[in-house]
């Protein structure tokens, strides 16, 4: 009685994997889906500032004028504070005004992510969710910064 039980299950199984590929959804699979990256607000000591969908806390740098990332220009410097540049769209999370989310073209042609009209950042030695140790750090001629919920901090 156990061996028509197992021929059904290996069937079952085996025709659960041709379904996903060959069906549109299965075939496309993540290549053609877009990433939800949310930004959202944590509470730290500085009080509550914006984050990415992991919780890595999210930068601005004072050099940068308008819309305009700065740091791509300076030598090292992307590397050190990376551009917030992620490949899905960006949503709002609770208390975040989705109405100052928007976004630059990069001179390598990706988007970086801006907030109330600025750039955002993160710092490439991030090790823990929603620190600040490096908020206020005066590196490639500006201030990296924190923001809040209002675009400032």
């Amino acid at each position: 009685m156990k061996r028509p039980y197992a021929l059904l299950a290996c069937l079952l199984s085996t025709s659960a994997v041709l379904v996903a590929l060959v069906s549109p959804a299965g075939a496309a699979g993540t290549a053609s889906s877009s990433r939800v990256v949310k930004i959202q607000l944590r509470h730290t000591s500085l009080g509550k500032i914006l984050v990415d969908s992991s919780g890595f806390t999210l930068y601005r740098f004072t050099k940068d004028s308008g819309r305009t990332n700065s740091c791509v220009k300076t030598s090292q410097c992307p590397g050190t504070w990376p551009a917030f540049a992620p490949s899905g769209t960006p949503t709002a999370g609770p208390g975040v005004k989705a109405s100052l989310i928007s976004s630059i073209k990069l001179p390598n042609g990706s988007r970086q992510i801006t907030y109330a009209g600025h750039p955002l950042y993160h710092y490439f030695s991030a090790s823990e969710q929603g620190e600040t140790a490096y908020v206020g750090a005066m590196e490639f001629g500006g201030t990296w910064l924190a923001v809040n919920a209002a675009g400032g901090l």
